[in-house]
C-alpha cells in the first residue's frame, strides 16, 4: 500500500473507532434502539468503504504485479484469494 493511501486508511479507521466508542456511549446511556442501530449501520458503511478502498489498492498493486509477473504460483494463489474473497462476500 502507497503511504498516501495506508495514512488516509489508518486515519479513516482512527475516526471509525471514535464513532464504535461514541455508540458504545449510547449503549451504556440505553439511548433509544433505533438510533443505535442507525449508528451501528454508519460504522459498517464506513468499514465496507475502508474495505473496499484496500481491495482497489491491493487489485491495482498486488495482483496486477502478480499476473504480469513470471511466478505462476503466485498469480495462481492471487488469483484464488480474489475469488475467495467474493464468495465469502456473496455468502453473507
Amino acid at each position: 500500500m502507497n503511504e498516501i493511501t495506508k495514512k488516509k486508511t489508518i486515519r479513516r479507521l482512527q475516526i471509525i473507532e471514535g464513532h464504535v466508542r461514541a455508540v458504545q456511549r449510547m449503549v451504556e446511556a440505553d439511548e433509544y434502539c433505533i438510533d443505535v442501530i442507525r449508528q451501528v449501520n454508519a460504522v459498517q458503511s464506513a468499514l465496507s468503504k475502508v474495505s473496499q478502498n484496500v481491495l482497489e489498492e491491493h487489485l491495482g498493486h498486488c495482483v496486477t504485479e502478480a499476473v504480469r509477473g513470471d511466478d505462476a504460483k503466485r498469480r495462481e494463489t492471487v488469483l484464488e484469494e480474489i475469488s475467495q474473497l467474493f464468495e465469502h462476500a456473496n455468502s453473507r
